[in-house]
């Protein structure tokens, strides 16, 4: 692949952008303050594969002790760069940055206040008073960042926009963007090109077009800042690794990304062999430039043909194969194999893009084992998926069971929000702040609620990204405090802090309350 070149910045002993390799990204799941636990669970990743851990620092006592928990790996060998991810609390961030290698800040809560989903009718007077008080507030995080060699993090979630933003643009790709860049100028204005981006969101179609947004918006003023890609609440299991590898795989395919994370709602070495796939089925990609600018591969039209009222066929689901060729609209089969296989497809689907058959994509992927088919069939068929290229999916693997390909076929189809087929589960990784066992509650959530199909229910450890995550959910579990839960319905917190054992009863109570719940088959 070809790869989008921007400004080098030094983390530690790992220098990111540029033609420096990408790099690979955990965090940590224990909290800040047990410093042995978190040694071990760094030590983890890094012999996973990790390149650069981050850890949460919630307030300034854990920011100080990210300097223990340092000293500690460092004592053991582990010279691996941390980074302090901070929300909220200017404090911590200023404390934290004396002590790692970088440090996380959020636009959405850095400067602005918590929001409320309150509309604020900001003049343009005082909507350029508002950009002032950003600069007064981050010019002296910069200042200690400069003074100690500290790289910058400005790290955008779909989740916590503010008030501010969503009041004038929206919660929009658009807002997520301008988010990013007022804190992009301010550094610039100040001469501090230590940063990197993140922008973040649980939805793979609003993650890739708003990264692509930005790079647009940031050649347009000629920023060259590199960028950290990543499905935010991705889940675990297929789910969370197909998610990951469709919007991941999709944009580093067209050369955009400088380091990745894979979050996953398990343990955060499980993350790295996962992004580890992603990197190394890409670079089988042959270099090359799109015909499309970033603006057009940002926002897709879909192609028109005679299915375009229809959702996507899976063939051997909708259409078998042997019916394929006899359907009486004629569907055009354009098929691909290794490495290059998602670009020589997209090169033959640019030469007949204006037809109205409908077109199916056959990727053969014979030889490959599961996990490696259902990261290369991610990659390969989620690009083209979001791209607008397909009517219909073809997956081939000789020796691999038709209905486990059909699902896998459903659940690319359901991560590019093409076809829902099930219920999707919106779910963080964890980290420091989150206050019950994620992992088990999941399960459990999962094990109750699965059955309801086209529901999309999010799990969240906290309530930095909970509330607002939960625009894109129609029901959400959010850590409130010690044992504590409360339950959303949209955005909407319905039941506050209710004991943690009571909270899966009271969700599928919140849901039946609504009209959303079905019983599942076979029950009585």
């Amino acid at each position: 692949m070809k790869r989008r070149l921007s400004w080098p910045v030094r983390i530690g002993r790992v220098t990111i952008g540029s033609e420096h390799p990408i790099a690979i990204q955990s965090m940590t799941s224990t909290s800040t303050m047990d410093t042995p636990g978190s040694v071990a669970q760094t030590k983890r990743i890094v012999d996973a594969g990790g390149d650069i851990v981050r850890l949460t620092a919630q307030g300034v006592r854990e920011a100080e002790n990210l300097a223990e928990i340092r000293g500690m790996l460092r004592a053991e060998g582990y010279d691996v760069p941390l980074v302090a991810d901070i929300h909220f609390n200017p404090r911590a961030a200023f404390a934290a940055a004396s002590r790692v290698e970088k440090v996380r800040i959020n636009p959405g809560n850095f400067v602005d206040p918590g929001r409320v989903f309150k509309s604020i009718d900001y003049t343009d007077e005082e909507y350029a008073a508002e950009l002032v008080k950003i600069e007064e507030g981050l010019l002296p995080l910069l200042e200690i960042c400069r003074e100690h060699g500290t790289a910058l993090r400005i790290g955008v979630n779909h989740g916590s926009l503010s008030d501010r933003i969503m009041s004038r643009y929206g919660d929009t790709p658009a807002g997520m963007v301008e988010s990013a860049m007022e804190f992009l100028r301010v550094c610039l204005r100040h001469d501090f090109r230590d940063v990197a981006i993140s922008i973040k969101a649980s939805n793979v179609v609003v993650m890739t077009e708003t990264v692509r947004r930005l790079v647009a918006a940031m050649d347009a003023e000629d920023m060259h800042f590199p960028l950290h890609l990543g499905v935010t609440e991705a889940g675990d299991g297929e789910d969370g690794r197909i998610k990951s590898a469709v919007g991941i795989g999709s944009l580093l395919a067209d050369g955009i990304g400088d380091t990745i994370r894979v979050s996953l709602s398990e343990e955060p070495e499980c993350e790295i062999p996962v992004a580890r796939a992603i990197l190394a089925h890409v670079a089988g990609m042959a270099e090359g430039d799109s015909t499309e600018s970033v603006e057009e591969k940002a926002a897709p039209q879909r192609r028109k043909s005679r299915w375009s009222d229809t959702t996507p066929k899976v063939v051997g689901l909708d259409i078998s194969s042997e019916d394929l060729a006899s359907h009486p609209d004629s569907p055009v089969i354009v098929e691909g194999r290794g490495p290059n296989l998602s670009k020589d497809i997209e090169a033959k689907i640019k030469q007949i893009k204006d037809i109205d058959n409908p077109i199916v994509i056959k990727a053969d992927y014979t030889g490959l084992d599961k996990d490696d088919i259902t990261i290369a069939a991610s990659i390969d068929l989620g690009r083209l998926l979001l791209a607008g290229y397909s009517d219909g999916i073809w997956i081939k693997a000789d020796g691999v069971d038709r209905d486990w390909l059909n699902m896998l076929s459903l659940n690319i189809l359901q991560a590019t929000r093409q076809r829902i087929s099930k219920t999707e589960f919106i779910s963080c990784p964890g980290c420091g702040r989150t206050l019950y066992d994620l992992q088990s509650t999941l399960r459990e959530i999962k094990s109750a609620t699965s059955h309801l199909k086209g529901l999309k229910i999010g799990v969240m450890g906290c309530i930095v990204n909970g509330p607002g995550e939960m625009a894109d959910a129609d029901y959400g579990y959010v850590g409130a405090g010690v044992g504590k839960i409360s339950l959303y319905k949209g955005k909407e917190c319905i039941v506050k802090n209710i004991p943690a054992d009571e909270a899966i009863v009271r969700l599928v109570e919140l849901i039946k309350e609504n009209g959303d719940w079905i019983d599942p088959v076979g029950s009585l």
